[in-house]
This record gives structure tokens, C-alpha cells and sequence, in this order.
């Protein structure tokens, strides 16, 4: 029994790998050919926008510009959703706050930030499914939650990183949403197969709060 769970973990985790590497090249792809294309086809038409001299094309092209610009905003949020190049470069906390300032952007939630303690070392695959985690929790917040603000705190020590996030939204059903969806099951697997802990518990009325837990 306890050799078919060892299995059944190695086999989520190649899979989980594999797909992150997929993930990683289609971010890549994103952030570098239609990133910069469409970033391209704004700059030309800023330059349009400029020596148009007729009212009612000028207003246009400012239309045009401006939806133009908002979906290079989407472009890098998906991007940086699908694989956050400072993960690798500068950890796990600076890419949570480069992916918040965008989410922020996006959604228009502000989030409350709390840093205690310096982020420890943490294992590649560990950080990822860290992140994910937390991704997944944050949009959670914004599809569902019908609020304007989230609480995050990164509580980290030598031994253990603790990450707490809270909404003030509109609460849910924790057990009947574990036995309609993916979100959530996916979340406390992941964090399973790195040896972490995700407790999620929410109130009518009251919010959302989810505590992921990683020993190191």
C-alpha cells in the first residue's frame, strides 16, 4: 500500500514537472513574439494618433490605442501567470510581488502586503508549487470573492515559510466546493506532494482565509 502511494506521488510529480516546462515555453513565446508584437502595433499607432489631423479618426485611433494597450497589460499578466522569470532570478517573494502589482493592475483589488522574516532557500519545485498555490488562491479572490481588497502576509523563518491570505468577500461553502471543482483539491495537492500543508476555511458574510504552510 504504502509503495502504491510513493507511485502515485512520483507520477504527480513528472507530470506536474512536465507540464511546467511546457508552461515555461509558452510564456516565453507570449512575452517575447506577441508580447512584442503587439507592443510594436501600439507604438505605430501612437504615431498615427499624432499626425492624424481629423477629428473623428484621431478619436479612433486613441480608441484603438488604448484597447491596444490594455491587451499588452493582459498579454504580460498571462504571462507572468503562466511562468514569472524572477522566481528563478530572485525568489519566491519578489515574484509574488511583481505577479500582485499586476494583479492589482488587472483586477483593481488592492492588495494589503505582509513580509515577516527573509525568505529562505527554497527548492525549485518547492517555489513553483508554492506560487501556483498562492495564483490560484488570488484568482480565486478576484473570479469569486466580490471584494476590493486581500490580505497576503509571507511569514518565513530558516525552517518553514507561512503564507496567509485573506478576503473580507462573500464566502462560500469549502465542502461543497471541494466536491464541485479542481481549484482547491489541485491546491492541497500540490502542496502535498512537496510535503506542504494548505488549510482553506471561509464564511458567509465574512471572507476567505487560506493558510499554506512549507517546512524546509
Amino acid at each position: 500500500m504504502m509503495e502504491n502511494s510513493t507511485k502515485k506521488s512520483q507520477i504527480s510529480t513528472y507530470i506536474i514537472q512536465s507540464q511546467e516546462e511546457e508552461i515555461k515555453r509558452i510564456a516565453l513565446e507570449l512575452h517575447e513574439g506577441v508580447g512584442q508584437t503587439l507592443y510594436s502595433m501600439y507604438t505605430g499607432l501612437q504615431f498615427i494618433e499624432q499626425v492624424v489631423k481629423e477629428v473623428d479618426i484621431k478619436s479612433y485611433v486613441n480608441e484603438m490605442s488604448q484597447l491596444l494597450e490594455k491587451t499588452i497589460q493582459e498579454v504580460r499578466l498571462l504571462s507572468v501567470e503562466l511562468h514569472p522569470p524572477t522566481l528563478t532570478t530572485l525568489g519566491f517573494i519578489p515574484a509574488m510581488k511583481s505577479y500582485l502589482r499586476m494583479y492589482t493592475s488587472t483586477y483593481g483589488i488592492i492588495v494589503n502586503l505582509g513580509v515577516e522574516g527573509n525568505e529562505p532557500t527554497i527548492p525549485e519545485t518547492k517555489k513553483i508549487a508554492l506560487f501556483r498555490v498562492c495564483q490560484e488562491a488570488l484568482g480565486n479572490v478576484a473570479k469569486y470573492a466580490d471584494t476590493h481588497s486581500v490580505n497576503i502576509n509571507f511569514i518565513c523563518t530558516d525552517a518553514d515559510v507561512l503564507v496567509i491570505i485573506h478576503d473580507p468577500g462573500k464566502g462560500f461553502d469549502v465542502e461543497a466546493a471541494m466536491e464541485r471543482a479542481y481549484g482547491l483539491p489541485a491546491m492541497m495537492e500540490r502542496m502535498d506532494i512537496i510535503g506542504g500543508k494548505c488549510d482553506i476555511s471561509s464564511e458567509f458574510g465574512k471572507g476567505t482565509t487560506i493558510k499554506v504552510y512549507l517546512p524546509l
